[in-house]
């Protein structure tokens, strides 16, 4: 008898396979059904990150004395009225920021290695798209799009004009805007965004400081978040600090008839949102081309309402007209032994997407939970750990 109840307690101590299984399961049922649920999330929400986004208090000032060859084009009372004088102080747009973004047009940031992502193309737009990890920091995008049929000042007060990004809808994310702060000298704005995020996130908040130089009909238009102790944080919305999005707007030949009819738009973005890098890189790449593809003829509307006899500047757009002459080619020759970054890499090869599905079942339950769980016993970092374990054993399929 003394052999059988030792027999039995040793059993007791020490589980058997299938014991071990059936517990696994049981830990695991919870996690799998927020991967479905996250699945399901993340075929119904498409980001619309890619593409550019009350509070009323003071905020800090951005008006600059500004460099002699500034110019400010006349504008109507009306509009200048809506934009009020500011003292004047240190800028927060500044030159650094015009040669930071010089650098990434030509490529001679010393950063790391485009990697070429995508290649898609309407019947008057093309679009192409890479994507680098810099050593800290969260992914950064790279895009050119090409407009047939469009030029860079259209195209530089389209990407502008909130107010027509709100009324007329191409930019569905950009729920609020206000702005805080407007210098009628150098064009430089502070300007507060809120976007929609999908219902198992918060909405997000951006405070941006905003200005654009002009070189031969070539627009650099510096986009960047900042600091505002002014503007009191909240839980809802989230307010994003890491945000940059720049564009250099410029003329180019057609690739329909080759004459100079086009327009280019280089974009370099990146932002911290509160989300795991690697999720969101992974939902960029799904949903980028959803959000591009919708900005094509939201242009060719704005185009339409700009010729419109009946048709006024909006305060954003008007705001667009003051920008900073600067020499490019005197910029580019200053730039002393530029660091220039390596030549772009081919496009990744795609792979089946049955092969995905294990890492997107558990990329997408990650977010889900992630996103919803505050407090809990369960925290975001052992989620995420529990997903990435998970995600190795899927790429193994």
């Amino acid at each position: 008898m003394a052999l059988i109840l030792n027999a039995l307690l040793e059993v007791l101590r020490k589980p058997t396979m299938a014991d071990v299984v059936a517990e696994l399961a049981i830990l695991a049922a919870p996690l799998w059904i927020a991967a479905l649920v996250g699945l399901l999330l993340g075929w119904a929400w498409r980001p619309r990150w890619a593409a550019g986004f009350a509070a009323a208090a003071a905020a800090e000032d951005l008006g600059s004395a500004p460099p002699p060859s500034s110019t400010a084009p006349d504008r109507t009372a009306s509009q200048a009225a809506e934009v009020a004088p500011v003292a004047e102080k240190p800028a927060l747009v500044t030159e650094e920021d015009l040669r930071h973004l010089f650098q990434l047009v030509e490529v001679t940031d010393g950063g790391p290695a485009w990697r070429k992502m995508m290649e898609r193309s309407l019947p008057k737009m093309n679009y192409e798209a890479w994507q680098r990890d810099p050593p800290t920091g969260p992914p950064q995008y790279r895009s050119s799009t090409i407009f047939e049929d469009a030029t860079p000042e259209i195209v530089k007060d389209f990407f502008w004009d909130d107010e027509f990004r709100t009324d007329n809808g191409w930019d569905d994310m950009l729920l609020q805007h206000t702005t805080l702060e407007a210098c009628p000298t150098t064009g430089a704005m502070m300007v507060q965004w809120i976007r929609k995020f999908p219902f198992f996130c918060s909405n997000r908040e951006y405070i941006i400081v905003r200005r654009i130089w002009e070189s031969n009909g070539t627009f650099y238009c510096v986009t960047k978040g900042v600091p505002s102790s002014s503007i009191p944080r909240r839980n809802k919305p989230r307010r994003v600090d890491l945000y940059y999005s720049s564009w250099c707007i410029r003329p180019v030949a057609s690739k329909i008839d080759g004459r100079m009819t086009a327009c280019e738009v280089l974009l370099f973005h990146h932002e911290d949102m509160g989300i795991p890098w690697e999720i969101a890189k992974l939902g960029v790449k799904q949903g980028m081309w959803g959000c591009v593809k919708r900005v094509e003829p939201g242009l060719r509307t704005y185009q339409i309402a700009r010729t419109s006899k009946e048709s006024t500047q909006s305060p954003s757009a008007a705001m667009a007209q003051v920008t900073t002459k600067f020499d490019a080619g005197k910029l580019r020759s200053l730039e002393e032994n530029p660091s220039s970054s390596s030549d772009i890499i081919e496009v990744e090869k795609q792979k089946h997407w049955a092969s995905n599905l294990p890492k997107f079942f558990v990329v997408g339950g990650a977010v889900a939970l992630a996103c919803t769980l505050d407090n809990g016993l369960l925290s975001k970092a052992v989620i995420f750990g529990v997903a990435r374990r998970f995600a190795k054993q899927g790429k193994k399929l």
